[in-house]
């Protein structure tokens, strides 16, 4: 089990929501399709004043889950 931090989980909701949303190159994932975040934000009921400090969170979300497949392909 995770815990998930209050403050966070909006973030975690709108990441979990977009996790069919890889975008895929030959050598695996490259990131989030960012054409697929704002319906998702939509649909998931974000308000639109807080998708710019959101969308930074996803980032982060999305760096270090690369960096972390990344890892595991090196080992």
């Amino acid at each position: 089990m995770v815990e998930i931090w209050p403050d966070t989980l909006v973030a975690h909701n709108a990441f979990v929501a977009l996790s069919t949303q890889w975008r895929t190159s030959y050598g695996g994932l490259v990131g989030l399709d960012y054409n697929a975040i704002p319906p998702v934000f939509r649909l998931i009921g974000i308000p639109r004043k807080e998708w710019p400090d959101l969308f930074e969170d996803l980032r982060v979300m999305e760096a270090e889950t690369l960096r972390v497949i990344a890892k595991r392909a090196d080992q």
